[in-house]
């Protein structure tokens, strides 16, 4: 089938298309701040010019790195033009056949409130908030939302989803899914941000966490069923802490003076499903549910600037859950702050089992946390903190998984190595302009290291690896250590996930438009474009157990017009327009899956299938897209069915639920709902 032309119908507006309702409730308007990374370690542009220097004498083009053994180098010229690859007749070569995998119409770019999807699939809602998950649960009356039917209901704004199948029950599965945030005028009617009732805060308690969902397959989908595993976790459920930081002072209050017992999950984004049948979770934007009243007094000195290094402001929060709790008052109890930021992880099939939270991963804006297993059974755990300029970290266990023994199986993330990434290259420092123009070498590629910052051991010993830091402190205040080690600040990396056939390691880089501004660090080969909108994806060829690693920029998002953008070498006229990529996932024949979240192409946000190897390395197809207003998230692919998350549709500056912009899924007069859908055709698998 011929590759025909799919970056139509693209106008480039140049911004995110989130909105700034959603960035005040969803990351307490992170990018509207000063960047909590103000460290003066050294950046990729100071190891650029040092290489620039010694490079001085080479003509340009000689220095190449690998990056792997397979990897398709594209013949690109010096100025960032695409080559025009010929045959020996002079001809242009016919189109190489589509994928596995990849064989669908693309669906082009459009604003409608709608999931638009390929033709010849099928689609249809599986789960919407409101729904029950519990027995008993009343019916959703959303004029009449209370706390108590809240928690036995699915909650908002869906993010992460994991489809676990039930053992001997061939079209059952587990259906995990996490809710990040709420955003509460378009929840409540007549909703005022000013003053928030106790029961509105409640109900935004129970809203949060994540619900544990029995599914059946069916002609028409998957259908929730009340299975004996349903369950719902919510930002006041009790979790237990391990790991270092198990028991510290950092992590003592009144309410719990030991220090190991915390009450909730909240923003919890992306996740993962463990080899061992657990979900993992990452706690990310948590600094914005606290804050103080205003005319509060700011704290000084060590306090000050822990503060402001994980971005909490000592003000009233948007929420103003600090008027109810004083646990979310950073003055009243401020190591309350010191026990949210970390991975989660839950056992789905014992409903009666308590949550935890690892501390031997770190504490920072996880996006996620997904594992790899290496060839020595080694697990691997990789996860990035998702704010401008920050980094991404691996753990390294010591432990082995014990197939069949859940109990071993959930401290396996206890004991190992927390490392942070520092990448370099040899791309001379002139080549990388903070235009996003290619290099001479035709790629943007280069090498890095795994910097060791803590050893965790049994019974929550640990030893700091980073001078000046204890254990607990490198466990509690990880970007502290991340600075200290000098780690390569990035533009947002959000979802890790590695490639179950290669092993190779993808990173989503979401955007930052700070890159380049003065003050801040500049373009380097990873994060090449200043004023960065649109984002790109890292593919890292890693030793897993070890320290070394190379590095290839598979794609720099963006309108495929535009010369800033690159896909893996690929012609760009055949391929999709993609912006903001987020959560990542790949299919059972390699291919990545890409969700987005803020596409600044002026299009609906959307999911795409995107090609690793050969000739179509670069290819971009777009899957589906989500209602007006909404993200896409939490993509399952399997050979059959794929599910997204659908979150915060409708949510616009102008409206609320009140004066809705968005009536899906429900239509006519509905309201709109975070929904998680199911696509499917009815003659054969996905993508074949």
């Amino acid at each position: 089938m011929a590759l025909m032309p799919l970056n139509l119908f693209v106008s480039h507006t140049g911004r995110s298309s989130r909105q700034h309702v959603t960035c005040r409730y969803k990351c307490g308007d992170a990018c509207s701040k000063p960047v909590p990374n103000t460290s003066d370690n050294e950046y990729f542009g100071d190891v650029l010019a040092a290489v620039s220097r010694r490079s001085a004498l080479k003509t340009a083009g000689i220095a190449v790195l690998a990056v792997g053994a397979g990897s398709a180098l594209a013949a690109c010229s010096s100025d960032g033009s695409d080559p025009v690859a010929t045959s020996s007749t002079g001809a242009a070569p016919a189109d190489p056949p589509t994928p596995a995998g990849m064989n669908f119409t693309a669906v082009a770019p459009n604003s409608e409130d709608a999931v638009i999807i390929p033709e010849g699939y099928r689609q249809a809602v599986v789960i919407s908030w409101g729904d029950p998950v519990l027995p008993g649960a009343p019916v959703f009356d959303v004029n009449r939302q209370t706390a108590a039917a809240q928690r036995q209901q699915f909650g908002f704004n869906n993010d992460f989803a994991g489809l676990l199948p039930v053992e001997g029950a061939p079209n059952r599965f587990l259906l995990v899914t996490n809710h990040e945030y709420t955003t509460e005028q378009f929840m409540h009617p007549g909703y005022d941000a000013d003053n928030p009732t106790r029961e509105q805060f409640e109900i935004a308690l129970a809203a949060h966490g994540l619900s544990v969902v029995e599914v059946e397959r069916t002609p028409d989908g998957l259908r929730p069923v009340m299975g004996r595993y349903n369950r719902r976790i919510t930002a006041d459920t009790p979790f237990t802490v391990v790991g270092p930081a198990a028991g510290a002072e950092l992590l003592k209050t009144p309410a719990d003076p030991t220090g190991r017992t915390v009450l909730g999950t909240v923003n919890n984004c992306s996740g993962g499903v463990t080899p061992w049948g657990s979900i993992l979770s990452g706690e990310e934007n948590f600094n914005s549910y606290f804050g103080a009243p205003e005319g509060t007094p700011a704290p000084e000195g060590e306090a000050a600037e822990r503060l402001e290094r994980y971005g909490v402001a000592v003000e009233p929060s948007e929420r103003k859950w600090e008027n109810f709790d004083p646990r979310f008052d950073v003055t009243k109890t401020p190591n309350e702050l010191n026990r949210f930021g970390y991975v989660v992880e839950l056992n789905p099939w014992d409903p009666a089992s308590p949550p935890i939270k690892h501390t031997a991963l770190g504490r920072f804006k996880h996006e996620a946390a997904t594992i790899h297993v290496a060839d020595d059974g080694t697990v691997v755990a990789y996860t990035g903190d998702d704010e401008r300029f920050d980094y991404m970290y691996k753990f390294v266990s010591d432990k082995k998984i014990q197939p069949g023994n859940m109990a071993h199986n959930m401290t396996i993330l206890d004991e190992g190595t927390l490392y942070v990434a520092k990448l370099t290259s040899d791309i001379p420092a002139d080549q990388i302009d903070g235009s996003g123009s290619l290099p001479a070498d035709g790629k943007f590629a280069g090498a890095g290291s795994w910097i060791p910052l803590l050893r965790s051991g049994p019974n929550g010993q640990a030893e700091s690896l980073v001078d000046g830091m204890s254990a607990q402190d490198v466990a509690v205040f990880t970007r502290f250590a991340g600075d200290k080690a000098g780690a390569t600040k990035m533009d947002r990396p959000e979802d890790f996930e590695a490639n179950p056939k290669t092993g190779k390691v993808y990173v989503a880089l979401t955007n930052n438009t700070k890159r380049g501004v003065e003050g801040k660090a500049g373009p380097d080969a990873a994060n090449p474009r200043n004023d960065n909108k649109n984002g790109q994806v890292l593919e890292i060829t890693d030793n897993h157990t070890g320290t070394d690693f190379t590095w290839e920029l598979l794609l720099v998002c963006g309108d495929p017009e535009a010369a800033d953008t690159y896909f893996g070498g690929f012609d760009k006229t055949k391929v999709s327009p993609i912006s903001c990529p987020d959560n990542l996932a790949f299919d059972s024949h390699g291919n990545l899956w890409v969700s987005t979240d803020g596409n600044a192409l002026d299009s609906n946000d959307g999911l795409f299938a995107v090609s690793l190897d050969g000739p179509t390395r670069g290819l971009t197809k777009q899957f589906l897209t989500v209602p007006l207003g909404a993200e896409t998230c939490g993509p399952v692919v399997t050979d059959d069915l794929v599910t997204v998350c659908v979150q915060h549709p409708g949510e616009n500056d102008d409206n609320s639920i009140d004066d809705p912009l968005s009536r899906w899924p429900e239509g006519g007069n509905g309201t709109a709902k975070p929904s998680v859908v199911a696509v499917w055709r009815d003659n054969g698998n996905i993508g074949m």
